[in-house]
């Protein structure tokens, strides 16, 4: 448990005060700041985008993994990473040239984060996972805050799990939707080494100690 680090979601905070929000994850035991960028075409609802998060860099040394829920992300990594993201996340099912993209984002300075949404399976990422730094398995479909976890994706990350340690990879394990105080510790047991949390973490029922 100690290991696993928390990443709390800037989506369910009030985005009126971030610097509030920022505060209260360097607070109350956030160790990276999750912040989901959405286009309105992936998935229906429209987030915040490079100003934003370069308005916000400057509040805090921890590091931005910032997850692109967007059709196309080659067309947006390099400006996110001029504006502050230390991680680029993007889906799986967004783009045709994963293995270009995750290159490219290296070539940037960046770790490299491939997401699979719930009904995408671990198989299909066979290829990529040597090349990446992290795989952020969706717990729920993407889009909105506050759903509940999907209990499948448990065997998603001792899948993960399972061939990391086959393969001596070491790609860290991300698990976003629906993390809650109730179920943290059963994610955090099957293998997850980051847990993405929004309407629990700010609604101050997720406590954590780094």
């Amino acid at each position: 448990m100690k290991k696993t680090l928390l990443a709390p979601s800037l989506l369910s905070a009030d985005f009126s005060d971030l610097a509030s929000a920022i505060k209260k994850i360097e607070n109350d035991g956030g160790s990276i700041v999750h912040i989901d960028v959405m286009d309105g075409q992936f998935v229906p609802q429209i987030s915040y985008g490079q100003p934003i998060i370069k308005s916000i860099r400057p509040l805090t040394q921890l590091p931005f993994d910032v997850h692109l829920m967007v059709e196309k992300p080659e067309l947006m990594v390099d400006s996110f990473a001029g504006s502050g993201a230390d991680w680029i996340t993007f889906h799986y099912e967004s783009t045709v040239h994963i293995d270009r993209l995750v290159h490219h984002i290296h070539d940037l300075g960046k770790k490299c984060g491939i997401s699979i949404v719930p009904s995408t399976p671990v198989s299909l990422l066979s290829e990529i996972l040597p090349l990446v730094d992290l795989v952020l398995v969706m717990s729920v479909n993407p889009g909105f805050g506050g759903q509940s976890f999907i209990p499948y994706s448990i065997e998603k990350i001792q899948e993960l799990v399972k061939i990391r340690e086959a393969k001596n990879l070491d790609f860290k394990i991300s698990v976003d939707g629906g993390v809650n105080e109730k179920n943290y510790a059963e994610i955090a047991g099957a293998g997850a080494d980051i847990l993405v949390s929004g309407s629990s973490f700010f609604s101050g029922k997720l406590h954590w100690e780094k």
